[in-house]
């Protein structure tokens, strides 16, 4: 594993390809309320692309945005319904398209209510991920090398994960069934930010 850690945005001409996986870290799980301190970003190749935004930071990040608004190349999260909104939110860009391994894992592996991203890496590649960072303090002027690593492994193994996932979609004949949820999520992602979180606008 190698990580490359940028502040403020991605240098450019980086090359991710067709597909690049996407996470973020926050100071929390309210879009309304909590900051985007990272944006972490690979190809699939071992190497992972750290975008941090140290307290005081604009957002204004061309070269990021650009990669999150390129139709030509899909984003790959877990759990992307809020990676989206806080993208949204802080960088002023609606990520499309998009791949969901957590909504694919729902789809597809209905024998077990377990889908975390640590649950599907050691349910389908056998690699156990630490979660020792998930509560830290991202808001800081700095990431410590615990912090780096932890983000990094967040976006390392979802195009396997995807690979797996979509063969398993396959087979269940729900293939299609999944692109209309992954093209519904920038969507439901603007309806939190608007509000529309609780009450789910799509419950009864």
């Amino acid at each position: 594993m190698k990580i490359e850690l940028h502040v403020g945005d991605l240098p450019a001409g980086l090359d991710f390809g067709a597909a690049v996986a996407v996470d973020t870290e926050t100071m929390g799980l309210n879009p309304h309320r909590d900051r985007l301190c990272v944006v972490q970003l690979s190809a699939g190749d071992g190497v992972c692309h750290l975008v941090h935004f140290p307290p005081g930071s604009t957002y204004d990040a061309p070269n990021l945005k650009a990669l999150m608004a390129d139709p030509a190349v899909t984003k790959i999260f877990h759990f992307a319904r809020f990676d989206v909104a806080i993208m949204a939110k802080y960088l002023d860009v609606l990520c499309a398209p998009v791949y969901c391994t957590k909504v694919a894992s729902k789809l597809v592996r209905t024998n077990t209510d377990r889908h975390g991203l640590k649950d599907l890496c050691l349910n389908l590649l056998g690699v156990e991920l630490s979660k020792e960072q998930q509560q830290s303090d991202w808001g800081g002027a700095t990431l410590n090398e615990q912090q780096q690593t932890y983000a990094a492994q967040d976006v390392l193994y979802l195009h396997q994960l995807r690979d797996i996932l979509d063969q398993l979609l396959d087979r269940e004949g729900r293939r299609a069934l999944a692109e209309g949820c992954f093209q519904f999520l920038p969507t439901r992602g603007l309806l939190d930010l608007d509000g529309w979180e609780q009450p789910d606008i799509l419950s009864h």
